[in-house]
């Protein structure tokens, strides 16, 4: 009996062993720049790693290839150019993407938005007009193809539509007929 807890506890063990080794290749840290809370950067950033900003920046974040994420912390007054951006802090500054903005339910956006993909979630702040780029590289495109993808088209008069209709109201308003 002794034995067999013994055998037991070893197995337990050396099968611990293996499970930490996964832990240490998935927690190996990833090429990642981080802009801690306490600085502050004013200028161009460029590089081809990913950028954490948990601080300020003001100036230009050109990073095409890679993924911009701007921190709960984070302020940026900059025009971002990147591959994907995920927003939970402030940015004041027009946002180009290759493949998608994410703006968290912190987060607040100012300035234009352009890319193919994006997600906002309820709560996050949105001022400016926003694109969607197709993925597409066709020359031509098809009837049925246009009727079956009018998701980018509507998304986008959506947006641009709510705040007319809300000035147009208020100059329903301010002027009676």
């Amino acid at each position: 009996m002794l034995q067999s807890t013994e055998n037991a506890f070893n197995q337990k063990s050396s099968s611990s062993s293996p499970n930490f080794a996964p832990v240490k290749t998935v927690s190996a840290p990833l090429e990642q720049a981080t802009i801690g809370r306490t600085l502050v950067i004013k200028g161009e950033i460029s590089g081809s790693e990913s950028l954490y900003v948990d601080g300020r920046v003001e100036g230009k974040i050109n990073l095409p290839e890679s993924r911009v994420t701007v921190g709960r912390n984070g302020t940026v007054q900059a025009n971002i150019t990147a591959r994907e951006v995920v927003i939970m802090g402030k940015v004041n500054g027009n946002v180009e993407c290759s493949d998608r903005v994410d703006i968290r339910s912190e987060g607040s956006v100012t300035g234009d938005v352009s890319t193919r993909r994006i997600s906002v979630e309820d709560g996050a702040v949105l001022k400016g007009g926003i694109e969607v780029r197709s993925g597409e590289s066709k020359v031509e495109k098809t009837k049925d193809e246009a009727i079956s993808k009018p998701a980018p088209e509507v998304s986008k008069l959506a947006v641009h539509e709510a705040p007319k209709a809300s000035a147009a109201t208020a100059g329903n308003q301010n002027f009676p007929s």
